[in-house]
């Protein structure tokens, strides 16, 4: 069954959480995913090892958009595709669960 989120999925009423199958652990220069339920493993630059902290910690994806763009100085709206694309990947991947229309 592939995973697939609309391509112009709403940020602001989106809500990302790491499934129980999935862990993963940050290191100095990367983060490490493993799918508990596949035995695959994925990797991250530092870069999407800190979208994923984000998206974990924060209470929505508009709440880790704001903090990520303020991380790198720039405007949310300049970084909001980015973080689309990368929901999205992490998504089919069965990496995150994201619920829209801000329901739980």
């Amino acid at each position: 069954m592939t995973r697939k989120l609309p391509a112009d999925f709403s940020i602001p009423t989106a809500h990302v959480s790491i499934p129980a199958h999935v862990v993963y652990r940050e290191f100095a220069a990367e983060t490490v995913i493993l799918n508990l339920e596949t035995g695959r493993y994925h990797g991250l630059n530092a870069t999407g090892g800190g979208m994923l902290e984000l998206l974990d910690r924060c209470d929505s994806v508009a709440e880790a958009l704001t903090a990520f763009a303020g991380r790198y100085g720039k405007e949310p709206v300049e970084v909001e595709e980015d973080l689309r694309a990368f929901c999205t990947r992490l998504h089919e991947r069965g990496l995150i669960d994201v619920t829209l229309n801000g329901s739980r």
